[in-house]
């Protein structure tokens, strides 16, 4: 006669317990599969299905990110080029852009070469995030926002003068050629610069003649009647005329060009620019303006110079424009 175990009610009620909490898994990663695969389980209560892979996720990266990401951004370009060579990798780019304000970008993930792929089960093996970044947004020197600051801005006698002496440091004397008294072939930069007084018909000023134009800087005006009779109707015109003179009632002449060297960007090389120099007599004042010439073409050259050297440097693409957002 066979004898059957009997079973308190507390065993069963644990035993029926363990049945009702037990978790069943659903789906996993598998090896060399991705972490961010789906990891989905069924609970108690009725075995609700339940995706836990967010929560799975947020755990790893607790311990360690699943990719690099974020985006450094350098104060210098000799930094750039280091941050670049130190993470970059075979299908790193650089995106580069002049205007609207100089900036380079590194993107180190940045996509593969090729045409995407679209494949539901491997996904594109060309596809990268595309988040981790550098940036280098080129810094303006000194120098070059306070001459830009007094561009085409008219100026009091005093304050005109105050400017060029508290940045003497910036102006350069033209040279025995610019003046019309050099003899043999210019150096470049002076052919270019006789050009552009040959342009503007201008003569270039030295530093000593900038600062005694603003201490000491009258003009005098005297106006005479010209009248013009044509021989052939016997028409005649009657106009008066201004003329702006000496003390000594000599014509006027006053440099209306000089020139500077400053620096496009912070510790960067420095550019030689010309200057025009007028000036404005309302009433009993003066004013003076002085406006640089072509400083957007110096801002191009400085900018393209660098980013030159970054390709350089980098052995990187470059590619003007910005990444994807």
């Amino acid at each position: 006669m066979e004898v059957t175990e009997q079973k308190n009610i507390a065993e069963s009620i644990i035993e029926t317990m363990k049945e009702l909490g037990h978790v069943q898994t659903i789906s996993e990663p598998y090896e060399g599969q991705e972490l961010t695969a789906p990891t989905i389980v069924a609970v108690p209560a009725g075995l609700e299905v339940k995706d836990l892979t967010a929560h799975h996720v947020q755990t790893l990266e607790r311990l360690k990110p699943l990719r690099r990401t974020g985006t450094a951004r350098l104060a210098d370009l000799d930094s750039f080029i280091a941050w670049v060579n130190r993470f970059s990798g075979e299908e790193s780019t650089i995106f580069a852009q002049v205007h609207p304000a100089p900036k380079l970008t590194a993107v180190i993930d940045y996509h593969g070469e090729g045409a995407p792929v679209v494949d539901h089960a491997t996904r594109d093996p060309l596809a990268n995030a595309c988040k981790h970044r550098a940036t280098y947004d080129f810094p303006l020197s000194q120098e070059w926002k306070l001459w830009n600051a007094i561009h085409d801005k008219p100026l009091g006698k005093d304050e005109f003068g105050e400017f060029i002496e508290a940045n003497a440091k910036d102006l350069l004397d033209p040279t025995p050629y610019l003046l019309g008294q050099g003899k043999g072939e210019p150096e470049t930069w002076e052919a270019r610069m006789a050009d552009i007084a040959a342009k503007v018909q201008g003569r270039f000023g030295q530093y000593a003649a900038l600062v005694q134009l603003s201490r000491s800087f009258q003009v005098y005006e005297t106006g005479h009647l010209q009248v013009t009779t044509n021989r052939d109707t016997g028409e005649s015109q009657v106009q008066f005329l201004n003329e702006h003179r000496e003390m000594d009632g000599a014509p006027l002449r006053i440099p209306n060009l000089f020139m500077i060297a400053i620096p496009v960007f912070e510790e960067g090389a420095l550019y030689r620019l010309p200057v025009r120099f007028r000036y404005r007599k309302s009433g009993d004042s003066v004013k003076f303006i002085v406006s640089l010439y072509n400083a957007d073409v110096a801002l191009r050259d400085a900018a393209r110079e660098a980013i030159e050297t970054a390709r350089a440097a980098t052995n990187l693409p470059v590619l003007m424009g910005a990444p994807e957002a």
